[in-house]
């Protein structure tokens, strides 16, 4: 079976640490990832992703990671069903991170955490000239293993 998630967003508020009763650091912090299309007033529309953190990945979320920050996250989707305090059974969907990334330079994100837009211009496309290939011999049709 395949589980796997990539996602892209800024952190909605600090990451949280905590530790486990066998004292493994868990962290959780939520990501914003806007969607392809616009809302029906052509307002962006965007999904909240909870995401949790476990061992050195959590730790390097809370050391390096805070609100409003881009992140790439990669991971699996998974449920776990627990029960709030009046006794209802409830279910959470969250991505279990394995991998994650800064999705912009210290320098793109700007003075005093504000996000400085930045640019990417493509390198300038080089038409190869004839001299540039050479004539394959014959190939006798075997395969090479």
């Amino acid at each position: 079976m395949l589980n796997k998630a990539i996602l892209m967003g800024r952190l909605t508020r600090d990451p949280e640490m905590r530790y486990t009763q066998s004292n493994t650091p868990v962290t959780s912090f939520t990501l914003a990832v806007n969607r392809d299309r616009k809302g029906p007033n052509g307002e962006q529309v965007g999904d909240f992703i909870d995401c949790v953190a476990w061992g050195r990945i959590g730790e390097f979320v809370k050391q390096w990671f805070t609100k409003g920050m881009l992140a790439i996250v990669v991971g699996r989707i998974q449920s776990r069903n627990w029960e709030d305090k009046n006794g209802n059974k409830r279910t959470t969907i969250e991505i279990n991170v394995d991998e994650m990334q800064f999705g912009e330079t210290k320098k793109a994100r700007g003075e005093g955490g504000t996000v400085a837009t930045s640019t990417y211009k493509a390198p300038p496309f080089i038409t190869p000239d004839a001299s540039d290939f050479a004539e394959l011999g014959d190939d006798d049709g075997d395969v090479p293993f």
